[in-house]
């Protein structure tokens, strides 16, 4: 694990979250923490993140939040940089948790699925 470097995007009220981040404790990993509702990526992040997730901005976000409905993200006239904003402008629409190690990321969703990348 020397020279690993783990960081999560954490929500600790997502039970998914907090899962993920126990999964990585129990491996002896002190991941960096962001708490990313209360400091959201930036638009350049989240297209870092992205790119290191091997996703398009529509997969990234969570279309189950009233925002979503709020913002008429469904609409398919609606830009990758137009879905990058609003998870940058609220980061309650992005997936969580997302773990980066190395230039490599994964969703905690099934926590079990950042495993591969550690």
């Amino acid at each position: 694990m020397a020279g690993m470097e783990v960081t999560i995007y954490h929500n600790p009220r997502c039970s998914k979250s907090r899962a993920t981040l126990a999964l990585l404790e129990k491996r002896g990993i002190e991941p960096r923490v962001i708490l990313y509702l209360e400091t959201p990526p930036s638009a350049q992040q989240i297209r870092e993140l992205l790119g290191l997730l091997g996703m398009t901005p529509r997969e990234l976000i969570r279309s189950g939040e009233k925002e979503y409905r709020e913002l008429r993200l469904s609409d398919p006239a609606t830009t990758d940089e137009d879905l990058i904003s609003a998870m940058h402008n609220c980061p309650r629409l992005l997936q969580r948790p997302i773990v980066v190690v190395n230039g490599a990321a994964r969703i905690g969703r099934p926590p079990e699925s950042v495993l591969d990348i550690l």
